[in-house]
């Protein structure tokens, strides 16, 4: 009996965080709705409604259990986790786009977070954004 050879690690062509996405019917184009890269909130913990996480992988081809992680950065604190199914990728020429929905995230502190992106449990690759605060008030003008 032969064993399955151990599908490749992908490659991670592109990775953004966003709103939301939107796949046309007709195309299957995906469509990214407000990609960002910092999140503002006036306290903490923080729950942010629901954002997308598009990734775009290449050099794929077998099996694939493809995990999204994310870390609050300064504690390396694992925030949340996103596992899919098993999905089988034919052909290695072609790339392949994932879409992670994470809704109702708690995020603890502030400061750099960070999604990261495995395939079978190996790293794939990572995108980060920012959550602060928002900006003081600036003083009121000095009257002299």
């Amino acid at each position: 009996m032969s064993e399955k050879p151990t599908p490749p690690t992908p490659s991670l062509a592109a990775m953004l965080v966003c709103d939301t996405t939107i796949r046309d019917a007709e195309t299957g184009k995906v469509s990214l709705i407000g990609i960002f890269e910092r999140i503002v909130t006036p306290a903490f913990p923080a729950t942010h409604g629901s954002l997308s996480v598009y990734a775009k992988i290449a050099d794929a081809e077998g099996e694939y259990a493809f995990r999204l992680e994310l870390r609050h950065l300064p504690t390396l604190q694992l925030v949340g986790q996103v596992d899919t199914p098993p999905a089988r990728v034919v052909d290695r020429l072609e790339s392949q786009e994932l879409i992670f929905r994470v809704d109702h995230l708690v995020l603890p502190a502030p400061g750099r977070y960070e999604f990261r992106l495995f395939a079978n449990g190996h790293f794939v690759g990572q995108k980060s954004f920012e959550v602060s605060p928002p900006p003081a008030p600036a003083p009121p003008p000095s009257v002299a």
